[in-house]
């Protein structure tokens, strides 16, 4: 007689086992590999600037001013563009988009190399904006291939180690710009960055694809705005576009203060972010119209305040680091009275922690009972870490200085990968649309905290990335613990069977179907 099935409880992944799986051969390894190595080039050319910056300074002969206004526009439109790109890859797919951002990237970067005024320099910046929301697509092509299980861990090593092109950029392009030599050196590095990043979105095309065998591509049903699925939520939609035009007016009224546009050109950018502004909230009106006036079943509604906390997560995290990178290296010199080689070093540190960091945030997340509790920890100590540096003076000793850089760090790193480990798990249809909303506040929180910078101290910088990283540890509180979150395979969707459109998988297939690993 066959003795009855038992039910065993899941088997927890062990830390060795989690590292182990994303280095053996397999499908859903290759793709993250691949994967991530896509957003390390979309990063190498979206950060190619500022290598040159005193280069290209002294060859076309611009103010302080202009170098500042060509940072700033290479920001600018990275923010509208992440919500683009995050629509258009839950329409169309991770593997065509992300082959598109690459092969676009070579039009932005050719510009750059040939210009010859400083007018071609600024659209040319402007236009790699764009490149900057490569990161988002990867977000959804790793969560289509590893269970929830892991996925934490997956989403740190694509977000860590693609993050490592800024770096690379840096490191790097020079070198180039010396073997090739003359004046003409950094432009056929800057090229090279464009030719190398469209060659790979040719060969992306043909390597990936969107989802296992047997899975098909879960498509958001609309892709002008992010789908809701409650009357409040649809308000906090709305109230969350604001600081994202927000955002974009600021970076105009710092181009102003530093006198490279005038007041009626201050005046159109605020006029044309307004109309964004506009533009977003009829999307989202027209979009939600059945959340406006019905009410979604309960098994296919989802918690929007996670997206709102998540969102005011990455904020914290990923836009203090954008902002402690730019501003630490003046600091660490005026402090310390360091030389700009050496401060440069210590501050590099903050940025060079992104290859432990942030996997090690993502790898906790999958290891931790509790996703949301593992978030609230490291932005809990993200704030004590922020005010911690808002002390710094001369009194400290550089060795104690620079320990405290590399912890605050380490909490910022890995709390990137704690919010991303929670992303791809609040709707999957929609993750690539909740994945931009999330990137954009990342660069929105970057420019605030900036921007604080610029009107006061860098003391005071700090001051309010802690307050802020403390406010966003408080709001933990309401984030929603995704169902299933550490399941072995992927969930089916609430809204029932899906059908694909990708022409790789034979035949409609319901969501939730086995994962090919």
């Amino acid at each position: 007689m066959t003795p009855p099935a038992v039910d065993h409880p899941p088997t927890r992944p062990t830390t060795g086992s989690l590292i182990a799986s994303m280095f053996r051969r397999g499908p859903a390894q290759r793709v993250l590999h691949l994967t991530w190595f896509a957003f390390f080039l979309t990063f190498v050319a979206w950060f190619n600037f500022a290598p040159f910056a005193t280069t290209i300074g002294g060859q076309f002969d611009l103010s302080t001013g202009q170098l500042v206004t060509l940072g700033l526009c290479n920001l600018a439109l990275t923010v509208p563009a992440r919500l683009v790109v995050g629509s258009l890859l839950d329409r169309f797919g991770p593997r065509r988009t992300f082959s598109a951002i690459l092969l676009y990237a070579t039009v932005p970067c050719l510009l750059f190399a040939t210009a010859q005024s400083f007018e071609v320099l600024v659209l040319s910046r402007l236009l790699m904006g764009v490149v900057g929301a490569g990161f988002v697509v990867g977000i959804r092509m790793v969560a289509e291939w590893f269970p929830p299980a892991e996925v934490g861990t997956a989403e740190g090593i694509y977000g860590g180690w693609g993050n490592f092109g800024a770096a690379a950029a840096a490191l790097t392009l020079p070198a180039v710009a010396g073997a090739v030599g003359g004046p003409a050196g950094w432009r056929w590095a800057v090229a090279g960055t464009g030719v190398v990043a469209g060659l790979y979105g040719l060969a992306y095309l043909r390597l990936v694809r969107d989802t296992p065998d047997g899975t098909p591509y879960a498509r958001a049903r609309r892709a002008a705005a992010l789908e809701v699925t409650s009357r409040g939520a649809v308000w906090g939609l709305i109230a969350m576009s604001v600081p994202l035009a927000g955002a974009l007016v600021v970076i105009a009224w710092r181009i102003f203060h530093v006198g490279v546009i005038s007041a009626g050109a201050l005046g159109v950018a605020v006029a044309a972010s307004l109309v964004l502004l506009a533009l977003q909230v009829t999307s989202v009106w027209r979009v939600n119209e059945r959340a406006r006036t019905s009410t979604y079943p309960s098994g296919q509604r989802y918690p929007f305040r996670s997206v709102a906390v998540l969102s005011f997560a990455y904020a914290c995290t990923f836009g203090s680091e954008l902002a402690a990178v730019s501003f630490l290296p003046e600091f660490f010199e005026t402090t310390w009275g360091l030389s700009a080689a050496v401060a440069g070093a210590a501050a590099a540190a903050f940025a060079v922690m992104n290859l432990v960091s942030r996997p090690g945030g993502g790898l906790l997340s999958d290891l931790v009972a509790s996703r949301r509790r593992w978030l609230s920890v490291l932005l809990g100590g993200l704030g004590v870490g922020y005010l911690v540096l808002s002390q710094l003076s001369s009194a400290w000793p550089l060795w104690l200085a620079l320990v405290a850089v590399l912890v605050t760090s380490v909490f910022a790193q890995a709390g990137n990968g704690a919010v991303y480990a929670i992303v791809p798990l609040v709707r999957r249809q929609a993750s690539g649309q909740v994945s931009g909303l999330c990137g954009a506040y990342g660069n929105v929180g970057g420019i605030v905290f900036l921007t604080v910078l610029v009107v006061s101290s860098a003391r005071t910088a700090f001051l309010v990335m802690g307050v802020a990283s403390l406010c966003a540890f408080v709001a933990s509180r309401w984030l929603v613990e995704p169902s299933a979150s550490h399941a072995a395979a992927p969930s089916p969707e609430p809204d029932g069977a899906a059908v694909s459109e990708d022409p790789v998988v034979a035949g409609p297939v319901p969501v939730g179907a086995a994962v090919g690993r």
